[in-house]
């Protein structure tokens, strides 16, 4: 399924898709977390026959509900098109240092170059995880960042 992807300056990014059953969607995710979800006509494609108004948070709800066994593979999807740029999922397992403290504590990106993009929890996902938010074990960290510090941060959060 292809999904076209059009920057829109100042206001975010376009998605749009058309479902195996023919109908087209869009959805503008606006840099300041508000998403529109679009159902267009399909005699008339340019005009939307039913438009949702979603604010960050129900837009974070629907995400968590759909995303959380996606999000992983996107990110692999987007480290094969950039070259040296890798991604992994990371746990943080029983006994870890950084069990139950935030993940800024790893100071992952200082120390080995790495993004932590996502933390899947269950069948939660927090995406873009800020500093501050606590890791637990079992934690499978989405991470983005060259081989080398990807192997050093799985071996960081290994320690105990």
């Amino acid at each position: 399924m292809d999904v076209v992807e059009t920057l829109l300056p100042g206001v975010g990014i376009r998605y749009e898709l058309t479902t195996r059953s023919g109908v087209l969607l869009g959805f503008v995710v606006r840099r300041d977390g508000p998403v529109e979800v679009a159902v267009y006509d399909p005699e008339d494609p340019d005009r939307a026959r039913e438009v949702l108004h979603l604010d960050a948070d129900e837009a974070d709800a629907v995400a968590e509900v759909l995303g959380a066994p996606r999000v992983a593979q996107r990110f692999a999807d987007i480290s094969k098109e950039v070259p040296g740029l890798h991604s992994a999922r990371l746990a943080v397992p029983p006994g870890s240092r950084f069990a139950d403290r935030p993940l800024g504590a790893t100071r992952a990106r200082t120390v080995t170059g790495c993004s932590v993009v996502a933390i899947v929890r269950d069948a939660d996902v927090v995406a873009a995880p800020g500093p501050e938010e606590v890791l637990r074990e079992g934690d499978i960290l989405v991470v983005l960042g060259s081989e080398e510090g990807l192997e050093r941060l799985g071996a960081l959060l290994a320690e105990h």
